[in-house]
């Protein structure tokens, strides 16, 4: 496995030591990792709504609206998101 130096703040050190000797984590790196998991999965949540923001701007550009109000759009929206 890679070993990377990283230069932490005062703040970033004492929480991931801290997360390492309360027994959460085995270690810092393990700490540090689950960090970078986080990191990783909320780079591939704006990368989807960044796309999510092009094809709506394309659908709009092409004059694909929805049909309704404002409001009736967003009931729709959050209709539809809303867990079953």
């Amino acid at each position: 496995m890679p070993t990377r130096n990283v230069v932490l703040t005062e703040h970033q050190e004492n929480m991931v030591t801290g997360l390492a000797t309360s027994g959460r984590y085995q270690n810092v790196s393990d700490a540090m990792r689950a960090g970078l998991r986080l990191l990783e999965r909320e780079e591939a949540e704006v990368a989807a709504l960044s796309q999510r923001l092009a094809e709506s701007v394309k659908q709009a550009m092409d004059g694909e609206f929805a049909e309704g109000t404002g409001s009736d759009v967003i009931r729709r929206a959050f209709a539809k998101a809303r867990p079953a």
